[in-house]
């Protein structure tokens, strides 16, 4: 089955009512929760997820929906996302909040996908395996 194929599956899900954003999100942020120790998250939107999958819900009843409704997100922590914390995985940057949205991420929320959270990397993206990331391993940071 082709990835294709299973969003066009999960969407059928949440049109149809088998499934709901909200049911989705709390899903994942319990496998968030019990997975913690892998410090893949420093920061969970969680009650944020929350609202925005409530939305979502009401917009795929009234058939306005965008065309990733209900896709839920980890950003790694290097893409901006306005009003929520931004570090690179990197100490350095401990604090900063940034002031708008990436083209990447402001396109994920214009077509109503959901983002639970900000993901760990190695610090300033410069690596592929989070072995050099300031909040690895066994610094939880949520």
């Amino acid at each position: 089955m082709s990835t294709d194929s299973n969003l066009t599956n999960s969407s059928r899900s949440l049109i149809n009512g088998t499934h709901s954003c909200v049911s989705r999100v709390t899903r994942f942020l319990n496998n968030i929760d019990k997975k913690k120790y892998l410090n893949a998250f420093l920061s969970v939107y969680d009650q944020e997820a929350l609202a925005r999958a409530q939305h979502i819900d009401e917009k795929i009843h009234k058939g306005t929906a965008g065309k990733l409704a209900g896709l839920v997100v980890g950003l790694k922590d290097v893409l901006c996302y306005k009003d929520h914390p931004l570090q690179a995985s990197s100490k350095i940057l401990d604090g900063f909040v940034s002031q708008f949205n990436a083209t990447a991420v402001q396109r994920l929320l214009d077509a109503d996908a959901i983002i639970i959270g900000r993901q760990n990397c190695d610090e300033f993206a410069m690596g592929s395996s989070d072995e050099n990331s300031s909040f690895w391993p066994g610094t939880e940071r949520y």
